[in-house]
């Protein structure tokens, strides 16, 4: 049953689950939903509970039936249908920075709903996000006739599968942090991205750093962090 000493324990206990109420506290960001393997119902009631006691609730790897639930609970709750998200902001949400950007890449259209993933989650960092799609290395002069969008992000988002060098390439041409996200797209011996994934652990690029296969999710939180420092205002010490 649940219980209510969530001010004593930190988190609210829903029987099914502890909703962790002191995650912004600690992380600068409110627990994030993963959708895959819960009801709708149990979605809709940690939804509920996140958004009770915050002014942003992300969800990841929703489908429309856990849309549904929550939509039924909070009617202004939003699906982003390509990266299977749902999100839900108060009126004191703040804004996108838009002199803060971050640039998502998809080397190929089917690795689209990876990158959508991972937008979405730059945005509710409150930050703006410039989307780049199917510019792979296959024809790279569709990644080259986007210089202006390449001088202006501060963290690039690259998600590539098959052999996964669109993540390499980018790191050669830009002098900000690039995030690569292998897919689980290819053919037999991309081995469900393992190749791709390889591949960018071998990436000769300069500070390419490489989350797992198909999380979105994780480049983009760790691209909403990177933005959020270097929005930081300086610490400064006291004499």
């Amino acid at each position: 049953m649940p219980t209510d000493d969530s001010e004593k324990t930190g988190f609210a206990d829903l029987g099914f689950a502890k909703v962790d109420i002191l995650r912004r506290e600690r992380q600068g960001f409110p627990e994030v939903i993963f959708c895959q393997g819960k009801t709708p119902a149990q979605v809709s009631a940690i939804f509920g509970e996140l958004a009770s006691r915050g002014d942003v609730v992300l969800a990841t790897r929703a489908d429309a039936g856990h849309f549904s639930a929550v939509r039924d609970a909070l009617p202004d709750a939003r699906y982003e249908e390509l990266g299977r998200c749902i999100v839900w902001r108060s009126g004191a949400a703040a804004t996108p920075q838009a002199d803060s950007r971050a640039a998502v890449l998809a080397a190929g259209t089917s690795d689209i709903p990876v990158a959508e993933e991972a937008a979405v989650t730059v945005g509710c960092f409150g930050f703006a996000v410039d989307r780049l799609y199917d510019v792979g290395v296959a024809g790279l002069h569709r990644l080259l006739a986007h210089a202006p969008l390449l001088r202006s992000a501060r963290v690039f988002i690259v998600a590539a599968g098959m052999e996964g060098a669109l993540p390499s390439v980018v790191a050669g041409l830009v002098d900000k942090p690039v995030i690569a996200v292998p897919t689980s797209i290819g053919y037999g011996a991309s081995f469900g991205g393992i190749a791709a994934l390889l591949g960018m652990l071998n990436s000769c690029g300069s500070g390419v750093t490489v989350v797992n296969i198909d999380n979105g999710f994780g480049a983009g939180f760790a691209a909403g962090q990177i933005l959020r420092l270097a929005n930081a205002p300086a610490n400064v010490t006291k004499p």
